[in-house]
């Protein structure tokens, strides 16, 4: 007996907290195949609803090739803000094989009154500013981008992260935390204090899962290096699952009239 194509195959571009609440909301939608991709950086990921594959496509033109093959009708970029790679080949990819693309992307981070923010473009000038004034800092930014701080031996680092980096940076003073978000409020200041944290570094990632770390800082004075996010292709985006949610109800409604 062979089984019917589904009304819609979607591909999520995951990895995000939203990306695992869409892939489990569509998961439940009769006749939907939900497929999500993975870049695999993380040791053990969480299995989303659906199906779940991990690792690059090889590029935009094989990206396209695989959207093809699997009959994907609609994809999802859902990726990290900072994964930016990611989103201009899905933006070719899907551009190739003419296929809906929407953005998943949750708000950016704002200063507010009492925050003490630097915002830079990229890692070497948050070194720079680090170098320049911190001696006591936590570095929250993920284990592949801290080589650009080890230079600097007269700070004392904390690196914080979900999985050791391999190798480990040639740093003077650092020492490593493993640990998973979220954080509450509670535990970043006692953080801060209990390690004498006088700068933190991290990227503007937005969403409540690491915004703890940021509300510390305000509360404490603790200056906040932030770098800003990588530019991104010009599409439809949208902030909430829900939304997305009814964007891919919209592409599977009007593949059934076409």
């Amino acid at each position: 007996m062979s089984v019917p194509d589904p009304a819609l195959a979607v591909l999520i571009l995951g990895g995000t907290t939203e990306g695992y609440a869409l892939a489990a909301a569509l998961a439940d939608r009769p006749g939907m195949r939900v497929v999500s991709s993975l870049a695999g950086r993380t040791a053990n990921p969480r299995h989303p609803a659906g199906e779940l594959r991990v690792g690059g496509f090889g590029g935009p033109d094989a990206l396209a090739e695989w959207l093809r093959r699997e009959r994907i009708g609609a994809v999802i970029d859902a990726t990290h803000p900072f994964a930016s790679r990611m989103g201009w080949n899905a933006a070719a990819a899907c551009a190739a094989a003419a296929i809906p693309l929407l953005r998943l992307e949750r708000p950016a981070w704002q200063p507010g009154p009492g925050d003490r923010w630097q915002e830079v473009p990229d890692w070497a000038e948050a070194a720079s500013r680090v170098g320049a004034t911190a001696r006591h800092v936590l570095l929250a930014l993920g284990r592949q981008e801290l080589a650009p701080f080890a230079g600097l031996d007269h700070v004392r680092f904390l690196i914080r992260s979900v999985d050791p980096p391999d190798p480990m940076p040639p740093f003077a003073q650092a020492e490593l935390l493993l640990a998973r978000g979220p954080f509450t409020e509670a535990d970043e200041v006692a953080l801060l204090q209990g390690r004498g944290i006088d700068t933190i570094v991290c990227k503007n990632s937005g969403g409540t899962a690491t915004d703890a770390k940021l509300a510390a800082a305000r509360r404490l004075g603790v200056r906040v290096i932030m770098r800003q996010r990588p530019p991104r292709p010009d599409l439809h985006t949208v902030a909430t699952v829900a939304a997305a949610f009814e964007w891919v109800e919209e592409v599977a409604e009007s593949g059934k009239r076409l």
